[in-house]
This record gives structure tokens, C-alpha cells and sequence, in this order.
């Protein structure tokens, strides 16, 4: 459970060890060590394991009980769930549906190999519709490194004229190394090309919301790229912000 040295602050460091330890544990119940002996492994202060632990409570990772000690607070699931964003993400499918337009294939994209951070140029690529209540809203393009294409390569709801009611990354996280950690997301604005128009019966050149979302393991590495464009009138984005104590 040793934290990497490196410029981020001491207590950020001991966080993001202990993160990994709760999210790979098996142990829903697991028992995490105290402030002393934490303290004493890393060379630290107790007050500032005081704090990595802060980091995890705010997130909903573990809780502590006076006299009981530290524990996780249900397992990784669990986390993701209070997380909320990614495990939303995740469960798109509650009320969609994915149809995929191209299979899982191969092929040189320098732009998405750059933006996943590969040393290749060469991804694994698909292309899928959503749909609700059999009208379909979305056209996805799809990245991943190869290796990662690989793992979901012969899965039933990844070939061509598919439909079923899961996510890309949903079928890639109980098979990675390491659980998704989060995504970063950007929003733009795109327009319609023909391959949008046949798939979602919107109009040439429509404006559309596009959403590129970048999915990370809880160890930083990327595992998914995923470029979405909505028709406007059928779909809309919205986000709650608050104000955190500082």
C-alpha cells in the first residue's frame, strides 16, 4: 500500500494508495490500517493521514467509526454508485438502447490513438446508434487501444446489426485489469454528416450536441474514447453544480 513518491502533496499520495486498495479488495467489510501505523509506513504526520482519509470519506470510498476504525463503505460498486457520473454512464442502458452500425475492427486513427496516449497508431473501432422507445437520438464512434478491443471482440453485442441494452464501457469494466475511475468529458458543437442523417432520419448540416468522453481505469490509463453526436430536439444535456467547502 506504499505511495509512490512523487510532486503531488504527501496526503494525496497515501489517498490515492488506499483508493486502490479499497476498489481492488474483494472485501466488502475490508478493515483499512490506523493513523499510526499508516504514519509510521510513510514517514508522515498522523495529520496528514488524517487527511487522506478526508479525501476517501468525501467520496464516499470508506467510513470511520470512533473506537471501530476505518472501513470500506460497501466495496468499489459501491463507490462508483455515490460517485454517480461514471456508474450513470455506465447504466445508460436502463432506458436505451444500443444498436451497433460496424463491428469491432482494427484501423490506423491517429487522432483518437493521440488522444487515448498510445504509442501505436492502430485502434479497435465501432460504431453504434441509441435508441429510446425505438427512436434513435445518437450516433457513438468508438475507441479503444487494441488490447482492450481484444477482450470484447467475440461478445454478441458488439457485432454488426446488434441490439441490446448495454454500453461499450459497460462490457469492458468487469474485464479490464483495473475498474473505470472516471471520465473526463468535453461538449461541442457538431453537424450533421450523411452517415448521421441515414442513421438518426435528422436533416443535413442539422446542429448537434457532440460529447467526447475519455474513460480512465482507477490507475490513469485510458480505455475508451467515445465521440457522440445527439439530435438536439430529441435529447439534453443537464448538470447539477454545488459549492464545496474549501
Amino acid at each position: 500500500m506504499t505511495a509512490d513518491s512523487g510532486a503531488a502533496p504527501a496526503y494525496q499520495r497515501i489517498a490515492e494508495a488506499l483508493r486502490l486498495t479499497v476498489l481492488r479488495s474483494p472485501d466488502a467489510e475490508l478493515r483499512l490500517p490506523t493513523e499510526a501505523e499508516l504514519a509510521e509506513e510513510h514517514g508522515v504526520s498522523r495529520q496528514t493521514v488524517r487527511r487522506a482519509y478526508q479525501e476517501l470519506v468525501s467520496d464516499g470510498l470508506v467510513t470511520r467509526t470512533p473506537g471501530r476504525g476505518t472501513f470500506a463503505a460497501g466495496g468499489g460498486s459501491q463507490y462508483l454508485r455515490r460517485f454517480g457520473t461514471v456508474e450513470d454512464l455506465m447504466s445508460l442502458s436502463v432506458d436505451t438502447e444500443m444498436e451497433v452500425l460496424s463491428s469491432l475492427s482494427r484501423r490506423i486513427d491517429i487522432e483518437a490513438a493521440g488522444r487515448l496516449g498510445l504509442s501505436s497508431d492502430v485502434v479497435a473501432t465501432l460504431s453504434f446508434r441509441r435508441l429510446h422507445l425505438g427512436i434513435p437520438f445518437c450516433v457513438t464512434d468508438v475507441y479503444l487501444p487494441s488490447e482492450f478491443g481484444a477482450l470484447i471482440d467475440d461478445v454478441p453485442e458488439v457485432q454488426q446489426g446488434a441490439r441490446s441494452s448495454r454500453t461499450i464501457i459497460g462490457l469492458l469494466d468487469p474485464v479490464l485489469p483495473d475498474p473505470i475511475g472516471g471520465a473526463d468529458q468535453t461538449i461541442t458543437v457538431a453537424t450533421a454528416d450523411e452517415r448521421v442523417v441515414a442513421a438518426t432520419d435528422c436533416e443535413p448540416g442539422e446542429p448537434m450536441l457532440r460529447i467526447d468522453r475519455l474513460y480512465r481505469t482507477i490507475t490513469g490509463t485510458a480505455v475508451e474514447l467515445a465521440v457522440s453526436r445527439f439530435v438536439t430536439s430529441l435529447y439534453s444535456y443537464r448538470s447539477s453544480l454545488r459549492r464545496t467547502r474549501s
